[in-house]
């Protein structure tokens, strides 16, 4: 009886220990986020005192309503949407359709294409061959210079490759003897059975081009079709700011670059994040499915 209550003690103890790490873990990983909202939305003249710590001082909203104000941030915001959506479909479509191929046993040249394929992984041409290929291809300066050259990952593909072939070949060689051709296969039996995968590798994809900057800085010279992320780089690290938020005064006294920068950092997570609850049922299960085999 003894044992049981020592047993009962410690697993209580235990259990105690996992919550304040729990909570810890918690609190480092959601901290940075508050705090950049607080001070996106405290004074500006507290904030360069350093007065803003846990709780927002003399919370307004003047920083969102300049920030929405200026026509760049909207412009930008908009193109980084296009990106994102367009981007996003391109690699999935492209991924699922080079992924399904190499899954299937019968598929003639199989590991020969899937070796050419993943030594693109470890070797690749660099940055200089890769912008004198999108220059000769026509398309610096436009969209498809940031969606077309990333189309597949590969590490995606062996990814959505493998969870493909989880799928019962009893089901492919029923189809075929109703008169179902690969593509009729693909669409009608692999994509329905996918939906884990496909939102997995969606979100993945997703975040990628919602989050880069890098191909558009090389390859896009036309302020107007410049991403958000361009914009926050240049606030964050070079400095530079608007020619509206140069003019802040008024109403707006109280906003400084300090509100502005983190302001749009809210505006460029924000979105990505929102995106993460009406997935995550799909996200565990399509990553462990299509990874642990072989």
């Amino acid at each position: 009886m003894r044992s049981v209550k020592t047993d009962d003690a410690g697993s209580k103890l235990f259990d105690l220990a996992n919550i304040a790490l729990m909570l810890a873990l918690v609190f480092v990983t959601f901290y940075p986020i508050y705090y950049i909202f607080i001070v996106s939305v405290s004074d500006g003249n507290a904030v360069m005192r350093g007065e803003v710590a846990f709780w927002p001082i003399k919370m307004n909203w003047s920083t969102y309503s300049l920030l929405f104000e200026d026509p760049s941030i909207l412009r930008s915001y908009a193109n980084t949407i296009v990106y994102t959506v367009v981007g996003t479909t391109i690699n999935v479509v492209c991924t699922a359709m080079c992924a399904y191929p190499l899954s299937k046993p019968h598929f003639y040249g199989r590991g020969f294409f899937t070796l050419l394929i993943v030594i693109t992984m470890f070797f690749s041409g660099g940055l200089i061959p890769s912008y004198l290929l999108v220059q000769k291809l026509g398309l610096l300066n436009t969209m498809w210079a940031l969606v077309l050259p990333g189309a597949i990952s590969v590490w995606n593909m062996i990814i959505m490759r493998t969870f493909f072939q989880g799928i019962p070949n009893e089901l492919y060689e029923s189809a075929e003897m109703d008169g179902a051709n690969e593509l009729v296969s693909l669409i009608r039996i692999t994509l329905p059975l996918s939906k884990a995968i496909m939102a997995t590798m969606g979100l993945f994809y997703a975040v990628g081009h919602w989050n880069s900057f890098f191909g558009a800085m090389i390859y896009l010279d036309d302020k107007d079709k410049f991403p958000l992320q361009i914009i926050l780089r240049n606030m964050v690290v070079l400095g530079e700011m608007s020619g509206q938020t140069q003019e802040i005064g008024g109403i707006y006294s109280a906003v400084t670059a300090t509100n502005i920068k983190y302001a749009v950092i809210i505006v460029a997570v924000v979105p990505i994040l929102l995106v993460y609850p009406f997935i995550q049922k799909y996200f565990v299960k399509g990553v462990m499915i299509g990874s642990l085999k072989g």
